[in-house]
């Protein structure tokens, strides 16, 4: 029996010394001088990157490109999106075609060839609706513009 206890006691001295050491304040390690030769570490918020003309490659690519909801829209067809519009109606005048199209807040715009949309252009008005020549503002896409048909609705529904 008396074996076993010194056994016992040896283990928590032991187990008492090392938790002592672990028990040290860390500032103790950090206070400590570098060795010679070494140059002292830096401060982890001192990075900063040099892009050299390159893009950042922590930057969200989906984030890169013009918002156009944010903020305040431009007045008239200018704060629309093509998305968001829909061909009502499409007149002929002295002056060429003209479209009627309705926005999401139920109201009717006319538009005429050369109009711009928040993310497009008019590229031409047909008797069955519009042309529109949209921006591509995907990043990753190699086509930045494409040709995007606005049929008027009666066609629409004719085509479902």
């Amino acid at each position: 029996m008396p074996r076993a206890a010194f056994i016992v006691v040896i283990a928590g001295l032991f187990a008492g010394s090392t938790a002592a050491q672990s028990a040290r304040p860390a500032g103790d390690a950090a206070n400590s001088a570098p060795a010679k030769g070494q140059p002292p570490a830096a401060a982890p918020d001192s990075y900063s990157y040099d892009p050299g003309g390159r893009r950042d490659p922590f930057l969200n690519l989906m984030g890169i490109g013009t918002d156009t909801h944010g903020g305040r829209r431009a007045e008239g067809a200018a704060g629309l999106m093509i998305a968001e519009v829909s061909v009502r109606g499409v007149v002929e005048s002295r002056r060429g075609m003209v479209a009627m199209v309705e926005g999401p807040d139920k109201k009717t715009l006319v538009v005429h060839s050369g109009d711009r949309f928040a993310d497009g252009t008019v590229k031409a008005i047909t008797v069955q609706g519009l042309v529109i020549i949209q921006d591509v503002t995907d990043p990753l896409s190699l086509v930045k513009q494409r040709e995007v048909r606005k049929l008027l609705r009666s066609l629409e529904d004719a085509k479902q």
